[in-house]
């Protein structure tokens, strides 16, 4: 049947080949670690025992011995390290065969958007990898931990956030590490809440956010930490660590793609990355459980 002017089938169509849904979302957390390679997929590493150095107590004797009379012997004291071995892990994915057709006349780019969405998967991944080893898979043994004030901070009543945190940089600097160089990581659940502490619950006492924040949206600072928002990041607690110290990301393998191609018929593409992160400094990080109630 012919189409008169006015008809869909004759219209125009502006196609928008770049395909849509989803919100795309850095993959920060390696750049919270210091990055560094391994020529080898076992890494063999060590952690010191002590920070500062003392004499050992005896009976009758828990005063440091350094401290010590005239003429007399120095104490001998020494460190000792624990070794520890972590492996490399393997992130590895692939795409359908995608036939030279639908490359060449599909309205998505659908080339295009499989790689860049291949690469985010692993990269996501390792980003999940770094956040679990850091925070200990929310399961603390070495690492710094205190519960969250009162029910967490969704507790407007009883919560303390401020004090969370502070609590937080004080355990971290007790081990003589600088808690001014830590970020605060959360979820956007823990953001919402601690933006809603700061402004609606203490905004008439901490009136600097109560009308700065407002007009910016974000808390991007808060008591000298760099506020951290991830959905990688599992709600219920809130991490705080030293980028510089307590974690290394070691890369055996860097992101790598690429496109296996039948001719004539089509493309698979393959997206791999290789490495661990070491969780080499567990006294530099704080995690704080029970956040939400």
């Amino acid at each position: 049947m012919a189409d008169a002017v006015g008809q869909a089938e004759i219209r125009g169509i502006d196609i928008d080949k770049l395909a849509k849904g989803f919100a795309d979302e850095d993959s920060i957390f390696k750049s919270l670690t210091t990055v560094s390679s391994t020529s080898a997929r076992e890494i063999r590493w060590y952690q010191k025992t002590a920070g500062f150095l003392d004499s050992t107590d005896t009976s009758g004797i828990t005063a440091s011995q350094i401290e010590t009379s005239e003429g007399s012997r120095p104490v001998v004291v020494g460190q000792t390290w624990t070794r520890k071995t972590s492996y490399v892990k393997k992130y590895f994915v692939e795409s359908e065969w995608i036939t030279e057709e639908d490359i060449k006349d599909s309205d998505p780019d659908v080339l295009g958007t499989n790689i860049r969405d291949l690469v985010r998967a692993v990269a996501n991944q390792v980003d999940k990898r770094i956040y679990n080893i850091i925070t200990e898979n929310q399961s603390p043994s070495t690492i710094n931990t205190t519960a969250a004030t009162g029910n967490g901070w969704d507790d407007t009543t009883n919560g303390n956030p401020i004090l969370d945190i502070l609590n937080g940089q004080q355990k971290i600097r007790s081990y003589s590490y600088d808690p001014g160089e830590a970020v605060v990581v959360m979820n956007s659940v823990e953001h919402k809440n601690l933006v809603n502490y700061v402004i609606t619950v203490k905004g008439s006492s901490i009136p600097q956010f109560s009308s700065e924040k407002v007009r910016s949206g974000q808390v991007m600072e808060i008591l000298g930490n760099a506020v951290i928002v991830s959905e990688n990041a599992v709600t219920d607690s809130v991490a705080q660590w030293i980028p510089s110290r307590s974690a290394t990301w070691k890369g055996f393998m860097g992101m790598s793609t690429a496109v296996k191609v039948e001719e004539g018929i089509g493309r698979k593409i393959r997206v791999w990355e290789e490495g661990e992160c070491l969780l080499t400094d567990p006294k530099s990080v704080h995690l704080i459980t029970d956040t939400v109630t």
